[in-house]
């Protein structure tokens, strides 16, 4: 049976949303076959039986559901069964039907001076793609993140180890496509993936991975996975990695002689979330702020690696430690002769960096010896007797495009 136009009416409480697989006649272009279109915008679908499956389920269930006596259950409208397409945020289910795609402006409040997407709206933009999978899983409860399993058994999701790489920074106005999805992490924790691309280009600017664990809500203590909650999750496992790390390298701790410090620092009411504990971007920005201001000024986050160590609440004091790998003087003059990241924080879809990847003659004449800037960071609480570690981090750092200083013969045929 050939279908070139497929029409369905999607049933929400207040409204409805006309979700259609439009016709060879009314595609945009040869390159964006199979599209999904929601009221007037068009999705881009890697398969049409994503489509079909929608044709076959003209019904999206969600719950009403009450909760302390409000009703917030009916205002959200969760879904209580898996639901193929998101209108309200342009997101699709993927990879059979358990990875999930959002497809993402990037708007003027999540970039900074040099109009790219910073580290902290990228990182929240993990957390709500997440969140938003969860979302259409039907699994979602009331809580963070947390299915129905979780919550009969007290149990809310807290991550254990996260590592990002960005390669190129999006920019204001870009169309950005984020894919996630979940697999094992041993006996009793998960992981989770993103893949952050162009939607112009297919080019990948970001990668990220993450393990989560379960605690007690109540307690406060690590948990085991309830079988009922295995239950609930492995059929939405896939065996994929968006970062391949045999044995990740080991975040030593760091001492009061840190070169540098910021203490007293307390968190604010608004840097809580709802497991009512600080919000793991909170934990990047406290970071970021030890780092000297001629590296900010001059170069880029390329990659972030943290592992945490335990909670943050709103009583704690919190002190910022941060320790460069190397001596920064060498690592100073080794960049003004070797600057090898020439293309970080340019967007992919401009034709200069196109160019350039496609042999344009720069990469095949970098120096190897040119590495990032690495600085070691450790947040901790300060007792009175001791110090309790809450996330010990890595970052690495390249140097801007529009700051460097090419030295001559960089460009190949020159």
């Amino acid at each position: 049976m050939n279908i070139t136009t497929i029409t369905t009416i999607v049933s929400y409480p207040a409204s409805a949303y006309v979700v259609r697989c439009c016709s060879k006649h009314e595609r945009h272009s040869k390159q964006q076959p199979n599209n999904i279109m929601i009221n007037g915008t068009t999705l881009r679908s890697s398969a049409v039986k994503v489509v079909e499956s929608v044709v076959a389920s003209t019904t999206l269930d969600h719950s009403v559901v009450t909760v302390n006596g409000n009703n917030n259950g009916q205002r959200q409208n969760i879904p209580t069964k898996k639901q193929l397409v998101d209108p309200h945020r342009q997101g699709l289910m993927v990879e059979g039907g358990v990875g999930y795609r959002q497809t993402i402006v990037i708007r003027s409040y999540e970039v900074g001076p040099d109009k790219t997407a910073t580290l902290e709206s990228i990182l929240n933009l993990l957390q709500e793609t997440a969140l938003n999978h969860v979302w259409m899983s039907g699994l979602l409860g009331d809580g963070f993140g947390a299915t129905h399993g979780m919550i009969r058994n007290d149990l809310i999701w807290v991550v254990s180890r996260m590592q990002v790489l960005i390669d190129y920074y999006p920019i204001w106005g870009e169309v950005v496509e984020i894919d996630t999805w979940v697999g094992a992490s041993g006996k009793n924790g998960m992981r989770r993936d993103w893949l952050i691309k162009s939607q112009a280009t297919g080019h990948i600017f970001a990668r990220a991975t993450s393990t989560w664990v379960m605690m007690n809500r109540k307690t406060r203590r690590l948990s085991k996975m309830p079988e009922e909650v295995r239950d609930e999750l492995v059929p939405w496992f896939i065996e994929k990695q968006a970062i391949e790390e045999e044995a990740p390298e080991k975040i030593v701790k760091l001492n009061k002689q840190a070169k540098y410090m910021n203490s007293d620092l307390k968190p604010k009411r608004s840097d809580l979330d709802m497991n009512q504990h600080v919000n793991n971007v909170k934990y990047v920005r406290w970071m970021l702020e030890t780092i000297p201001d001629h590296v900010l000024e001059n170069h880029q986050l390329s990659g972030i690696t943290l592992e945490y160590r335990r909670e943050c609440g709103s009583a704690d004091i919190v002190e910022s430690l941060c320790e460069p790998e190397e001596d920064e003087m060498v690592s100073n003059l080794m960049e003004q002769h070797y600057n090898t990241s020439l293309l970080n924080g340019l967007s992919l879809a401009s034709s200069s960096a196109a160019e350039i990847i496609n042999g344009g003659g720069v990469l095949t004449c970098i120096d190897p010896i040119q590495r990032p800037i690495r600085y070691t960071h450790l947040l901790q609480t300060k007792g009175e007797k001791q110090n309790d570690e809450i996330v010990r981090g890595r970052t690495s750092w390249k140097r801007k495009l529009s700051t460097m200083h090419l030295p001559p013969n960089t460009i190949c045929g020159m």
